[in-house]
């Protein structure tokens, strides 16, 4: 019986190392994808898990990556200092450049295709702000695996949106931060979602306007979550959906916690795990006369690019 299992990795910026914990357990729990759908820096995660091959020993190369990513300084916090230097037209020393390197450097060269790919299917999430709507990269095997990821993590003021076929491509969380329904409109049939909004970080609105607008994009990212869930739910597709939240919230912009938000990642996944064991799984154990119920359901339109 196929019923695909899909790993949908949220965006959330540096607190996207929790997520790397959290897929350590979930393969050590032998959890294994058929579907890597990701958004921002869950886009990053789940491109470097897809193209070095879903297993442990690829996670140790992320967990380094990550550990590099400490010191690359990719998003820099001094962002008064960025947004005058696009006000200014400054293009010299541009972030943008900066993470396009990180990546390269990283195993995402620009000759690699979705289509090289083996073993697990990769969606990736960006926002099309001409147009309002959601485009996916990954179902053309053609599609450049760097321009997807980098249309997916284009975040003003640190990466400006990218200009292509009339589209200025941005951060895909501006549409689906947690790309639940872009992994149903894929095929998925049962889905583990790794969720990093946390609201704890923005804190109380008051008289501050950065306050406000991180409290108004919060409350719209876990709008978004609640509606991709609920139609998950009417198409009947089973979500898993793990709260990726440390202890103390951290800035999305801050690295230099990556190897505790990891620890906390597991831990959280780990515990989350002893509580369900996804119908993917329980396929397995079919031979004892265990039966799943099939459950149909119609994936809704997206657009890819």
């Amino acid at each position: 019986m196929n019923r695909p299992l899909a790993l949908v990795l949220g965006g959330g910026g540096a607190r996207g190392a929790l997520q790397v914990g959290a897929l350590r357990a979930l393969l050590e729990a032998h959890i294994q994808p058929d579907l890597l759908v990701g958004t921002s820096i869950g886009a990053v995660n789940a491109a470097a898990l897809a193209t070095r091959g879903v297993a442990t020993s690829s996670i140790a190369l992320l967990v380094e990556d990550w550990r590099a990513a400490t010191v690359a300084d990719l998003l820099p916090s001094n962002t008064l200092w960025l947004v005058m230097r696009a006000m200014l037209n400054r293009t010299a020393h541009r972030p943008d450049h900066h993470l396009r390197d990180f990546f390269v450097a990283h195993g995402l060269t620009p000759d690699l295709r979705f289509g090289d790919i083996r073993g697990v299917r990769l969606i990736v999430v960006a926002t099309d702000l001409n147009t309002g709507r959601v485009v996916l990269y990954g179902p053309d095997p053609r599609q450049s695996v760097l321009e997807g990821v980098l249309a997916s993590t284009a975040l003003p003021p640190w990466m400006p949106p990218l200009e292509k076929d009339g589209q200025l491509l941005m951060d895909g969380g501006i549409v689906s931060n947690l790309p639940i329904e872009p992994a149903v409109a894929a095929g998925a049939a049962e889905i583990i979602a790794l969720d990093l909004t946390d609201p704890r970080g923005v804190g109380a609105v008051k008289n501050d306007l950065g306050m406000f607008l991180g409290k108004l994009i919060t409350t719209v990212e876990q709008r978004q979550v609640e509606l991709e869930m609920t139609s998950a739910a009417a198409h009947g597709i089973l979500v898993h959906r793990i709260l990726l939240r440390d202890a103390t919230p951290a800035p999305l912009w801050d690295f230099s916690r990556t190897n505790e938000l990891i620890q906390q990642g597991y831990e959280i996944a780990r515990q989350a795990v002893t509580h369900w064991r996804p119908e993917h799984l329980l396929r397995r154990q079919m031979w004892s006369g265990e039966k799943l119920e099939s459950k149909g359901y119609a994936a809704p339109a997206m657009e890819s690019h």
